[in-house]
Formats: structure tokens, C-alpha cells, sequence
């Protein structure tokens, strides 16, 4: 962070000094082009450049000038920057006057020494333009400093969000499946307890190393899902079915990591765990056009009303999955709750189909 800041002084002291030579460099330029109109010798050149070389020279103070009193009152910012102006177009207005004496006119001095601050209005109306476009050009880039602290913040907010999001485990689930194990061990299911507790380590590794923010293959999620459901059905055994129909061309499509494992939950927790003979639970995904489509349906007892659950705040199944959805594709997606048939629910959820980055 600190060498950050100090790349960006860096660039804004060169980007200074570049606008101040241009700048003093333009003035020159057009003072010469007016020169022509009046057939002033060659030598008048000389003064010209000795004349923006002197205004070149003393804007520089000007700017450590302002710097220290950047975070002053309005008022005393104008008293100061009036001052300054005209102190310095006064002797801006005396070296110009004395080059322009004893250079162009070979030592020839004038009737009165006040003559020398001739012009020193004129001059002070352009140090007070310099001063306008420094505190012109100061502001601005606070104004896209601000705006740029202003996204970062929101970009991080943002993050934090799908993170959070992510790692909402249900607590259900972890219990659940530890007591499984538990009790396998009791009744001597040693094979049994040592598998299931390989597979949800799997399980919570793959949500560890697989960033909140990060997309991947379809084929990838289904196999952490599979992890999931093995651990699942040594608590229902037969109890629990699941049919996968994925095309070749939607496996390698991206999506976010987990966000169908709430969802499987949510059907397990009301569909499946309250029927006695168990049920069936068919993820489907293909294209269509430029959207990859997933359905995730089930036979379980299903609700009247389906599209009043999605107004429920909170949880982990399917809120969970709409606010991840929503905050990655904004309003470039679907997510779609209905009856299915004959029985049970069906969610759809439309994204747009992300193919997989070649290597």
C-alpha cells in the first residue's frame, strides 16, 4: 500500500512538471508568433524565452505555496493566492522589464524605475490563471481519487458479500453428517465412518480452495456436488436417488462454486428426508442460445404456493443462491421456482454461458 502511494506522488510530481514546461513552453510559443506581426529583431527571441523562463521559475514556489495551505479556510485560501499572485507578477513584470531594457535596448534605462513594473497587472492576471488551472487541475484529481476510493470500496463490499454468501454452511448439514459418522463408529461401521469422513473432507476442501468470487467448469461442480450427495446417502441409503443429465457442451460451461449444493440441500431437507420410501432428486442442464439452463426438480410434497418462498428473507438454500446469483450477474439471469409434475418443486435458473478459457 505504501509503495502504491508512493508510484502515485511519483506520477502526480511528473505529471506537474510536464504541464509546466508545456504550459510555459505554449506561452513562449505564442508570444513569438506575435512577435512576427510586429517585426521585432531576432534578439527579441532571447527575451521571450528569458521572459517564460522567469514565469517558469517562479510559479514554482507558487506550488509549494498552495500545498501547505491546501487545508486552509476558503478565505484564507483566496487572500493568499491574491497575494501571491500579484507578489509574484510584480517581479515576474521587474526581470522581464529589466531583460527587455538592458538586452534589447543595449543598456538604455528608462526615465523612472517604477517603470519596470509595467505590465504587472497584465502578469498578474495570468499567475492568477496559472493558479486557477493548478487548483482546477488539484481538485480534479481528488475528485477521481475519491472516486476511485469509492469503487474499491464497493468492489470489496461486493466481495465480501459473495464470500459471506459462500461460506454460509448450514449448520444442520455439519451436525448431521458428524453424528452419522458417530454413529457408524458406535455400531462398528468402521469402513463405512472412514468413508464418509474422507469424502466431507473432500467435500470442505473444495469449498475452501475454490474462491467465492472465482467460476468453474460445470463438470467440476457436479463432482464436489457428488461429494456432497455420497455423504447424504449413507444417512438415507436407497431412500435417495439422483439423476444427472448434463450435455457435453453445458459441462464446460462456468459457474460459481457450490451454489447448487444449497439448493440439493433445500430439496433433501423438504422433499426427500419426508417421504418414507424416499425420492428422486434430476439435475438438468443444456444451452439454449446464449443462456446455460440448470433444473433442479424433485418428487417430494411440494408447496401451493412456491413463488412465496422466494420472498423469505434469509437462509441458506434458496435465498442463498438468488443473492449469489444476483450480485454476480446483476440482472443478467433468471432463477425460477414452480410446481413440478405431477408432484414435487422445480427451480430453473438461467445464466449466461460462460465456455471455459482454453490454456
Amino acid at each position: 500500500m505504501i509503495a502504491r502511494w508512493q508510484t502515485l506522488l511519483d506520477d502526480r510530481n511528473r505529471f506537474f512538471w510536464v504541464l509546466q514546461a508545456a504550459g510555459w513552453f505554449g506561452y513562449a510559443l505564442v508570444h513569438y508568433i506575435g512577435s512576427l506581426m510586429h517585426e521585432m529583431r531576432a534578439v527579441y527571441v532571447l527575451i521571450i524565452l528569458l521572459g517564460a523562463y522567469a514565469g517558469f521559475l517562479l510559479t514554482v514556489p507558487l506550488r509549494y505555496l498552495y500545498r501547505r495551505i491546501w487545508e486552509r479556510p476558503p478565505w484564507l485560501l483566496i487572500v493568499v493566492v491574491l497575494g501571491a499572485s500579484y507578489v509574484s507578477a510584480s517581479i515576474w513584470a521587474v526581470i522581464d522589464n529589466a531583460t527587455y531594457w538592458e538586452v534589447y535596448k543595449f543598456g538604455f534605462r528608462p526615465e523612472s524605475n517604477w517603470f519596470y513594473f509595467k505590465n504587472a497587472l497584465a502578469k498578474f492576471y495570468i499567475m492568477l490563471s496559472w493558479s486557477g488551472l493548478y487548483f482546477g487541475i488539484k481538485y480534479y484529481q481528488m475528485l477521481q481519487d475519491e472516486k476511485q476510493k469509492a469503487l474499491m470500496a464497493t468492489s470489496m463490499a461486493h466481495q465480501a458479500q459473495l464470500k459471506m454468501l459462500r461460506y454460509q454452511l448450514n449448520p444442520h448439514f455439519l451436525f448431521n453428517t458428524l453424528n452419522a459418522i458417530s454413529t457408524l463408529i458406535l455400531i462398528k461401521e468402521n469402513d463405512l465412518a472412514n468413508r464418509m469422513m474422507t469424502k466431507l473432507s473432500s467435500f470442505l476442501r473444495f469449498s475452501l480452495d475454490n474462491e467465492p468470487i472465482k467460476k468453474i467448469p460445470l463438470q467440476r461442480e457436479i463432482d464436489a456436488l457428488m461429494l456432497y450427495l455420497d455423504i447424504e446417502k449413507v444417512r438415507f441409503d436407497e431412500r435417495l436417488q439422483v439423476a444427472i443429465d448434463i450435455t457435453a457442451e453445458a459441462e464446460k460451461a462456468m459457474v460459481p462454486s457450490l451454489f447448487l449444493q444449497p439448493l440439493i440441500e433445500n430439496s433433501i431437507k423438504y422433499a426427500i428426508a419426508k417421504l418414507e420410501d424416499g425420492g428422486v432428486i434430476a439435475i438438468q442442464a443444456t444451452r439454449e442460445a446464449d443462456d446455460l439452463v440448470l433444473v433442479i426438480s424433485d418428487n417430494g410434497p411440494g408447496c401451493a404456493e412456491p413463488e412465496k418462498l422466494l420472498q423469505k428473507a434469509g437462509g441458506v438454500g434458496l435465498a442463498n443462491t438468488r443473492d449469489r446469483l444476483q450480485a454476480l450477474y446483476g440482472k443478467s439471469y433468471s432463477f425460477t421456482l414452480s410446481t413440478n409434475k405431477p408432484h414435487g418443486m422445480r427451480i430453473e435458473i438461467r445464466i449466461p454461458f460462460e465456455q471455459v478459457e482454453a490454456k
